[in-house]
């Protein structure tokens, strides 16, 4: 693609004087948000927008991205991973989706990490630079009480009042899609029983109207409250709160969460912990999550030096779910950025299959929709190749191109010899808890 005519930008950082509420923050209909325990970000307006289709929209996003920075003039005394120019991006499952992937600069960004707050500007490279520039470049530390007079100097829309719109969402399959799906497994089973693929992930989906004026905070605050160990995200559209790490690099460290192999959460506590040993104990979860692990130790490798996994995985205890978790460790080698890294390792085994290929086209056969930015790569770039990015699940797209606007909430569970239609069917529903109960 051609970048000699992307924008030159006049970036400018500053400490905030207190931490502000970043969900309250975001644009009710089109929300930038990136959002884990006590940190993260929200973006406000759009300085710059990338849409790219195909098998080189990563490398057309790291392209377009390396140029943006090279542009870029650069005020930022704070210098952390995610201050001076950075960018959300939400990328689709598969290389043939009609769905654009699409990297977004927003004109503001508020963060937040271990206590402390900044912001950031971006704004076109001038000899006059923009009121709103000139008046954060004069401070040592921008105070919060005058955010709402700053948006609005910069033609971004202000906080706004507490009260939201929100009515609770009635989630519809789409027609035969249930169907669908119990035979997709039952044929995904026999092709498994073949030997012809180790492993296959196959997902259903749901759809809800939007009311007019429906306010996106109210369920993506939900989320966050509630899934603390999950990242909380929304990038054009594209909403949820995912538990898994693709990967993540920053000052050259790297690393990945890999979630394979799930049991449903019971409200009785015996049961709740008879789950959770029968998963920890089962022959057929084991299974699939070490060929999640195998998948990405065999695509990361290439890159990185020093990779290290847990032995065995541990349980990680999510309000709707148990899964089988194992962190992965690495030193990158070779000087690849977040782009590059998040190529090299969708799709992992734990939303594709194994083998990939294979995987891939049984998709690609036996689900009867597009993906679009599900089970994709979701999160942000930042200077220096640092970026943070997510599998997006337990996620849903919005879509305003018609009225009433609608959502499309996935979910997806993995296949291996043994699979049982009905059994993969209650872990979708499962699944589909954070999202369902969110929008409630």
């Amino acid at each position: 693609m051609n970048t000699a005519s992307l924008p030159r930008f006049r970036v400018v950082s500053r400490p905030l004087s207190r931490v502000p509420d970043l969900v309250r923050l975001a644009d009710s209909e089109n929300p930038l948000l990136w959002v884990r325990k006590q940190r993260g970000f929200v973006g406000l307006g759009v300085a710059y927008r990338l849409d790219t289709h195909g098998g080189e929209r990563f490398a057309d996003a790291s392209r377009t991205w390396a140029t943006l920075q090279e542009n870029a003039i650069v005020d930022d005394p704070i210098a952390g991973p995610a201050t001076g120019l950075i960018a959300l991006g939400t990328f689709s499952f598969a290389s043939n989706s009609q769905t654009p992937s699409t990297l977004i600069v927003p004109r503001i960004v508020v963060g937040k990490k271990d206590g402390e707050a900044w912001i950031t500007y971006v704004g076109d490279d001038s000899a006059d630079p923009h009121p709103a520039a000139a008046s954060l470049a004069s401070a040592d530390v921008f105070d919060v009480a005058q955010l709402d007079d700053f948006l609005a100097l910069a033609g971004v829309k202000g906080t706004v009042p507490e009260t939201s719109t929100w009515q609770p969402l009635q989630w519809q399959t789409p027609e035969g899609e249930t169907e669908a799906y119990r035979a997709g497994v039952a044929e995904a089973g026999r092709r498994l029983d073949a030997a012809a693929i180790e492993k296959v992930v196959l997902a259903r989906r749901l759809q809800a109207p939007l009311a007019e004026g429906a306010d996106l905070r109210v369920p993506l605050g939900r989320l966050a409250h509630r899934y603390l160990d999950c990242w909380t995200f929304a990038v054009d559209g594209m909403i949820g709160a995912s538990p898994e790490t693709l990967i993540r690099s920053i000052h050259a460290k790297v690393s990945a969460r890999v979630l394979a192999g799930t049991r449903r959460r019971d409200e009785n506590e015996a049961r709740d912990e008879e789950l959770s040993r029968e998963l920890v104990a089962s022959e057929k979860e084991q299974l699939e999550h070490r060929f999640a692990i195998e998948s990405l130790v065999e695509t990361l490798s290439p890159h990185v030096t020093d990779l290290q996994h847990d032995a065995e995985p541990s349980l990680l205890q999510l309000p709707n779910v148990w899964h089988l978790a194992t962190r992965v460790t690495a030193q990158l080698a070779d000087g690849a950025d977040a782009f590059e890294l998040a190529e090299a390792v969708h799709p992992t085994a734990a939303v594709a299959g194994t083998p990939t290929p294979l995987a891939m086209d049984t998709i690609d056969e036996l689900e009867p929709f597009d993906r679009g930015r599900y089970a994709g790569a979701v999160g942000w770039v930042g200077a220096g190749g640092n970026g943070d990015w997510a599998i997006a699940l337990r996620s849903a797209q919005v879509d305003h191109s018609h009225s009433p606007a609608t959502i499309t909430a996935f979910a997806g569970g993995g296949l291996v010899v043994g699979a049982d239609p009905e059994h993969e069917l209650s872990e979708t529903v499962a699944k589909f808890r954070p999202l369902m109960e969110a929008c409630s």
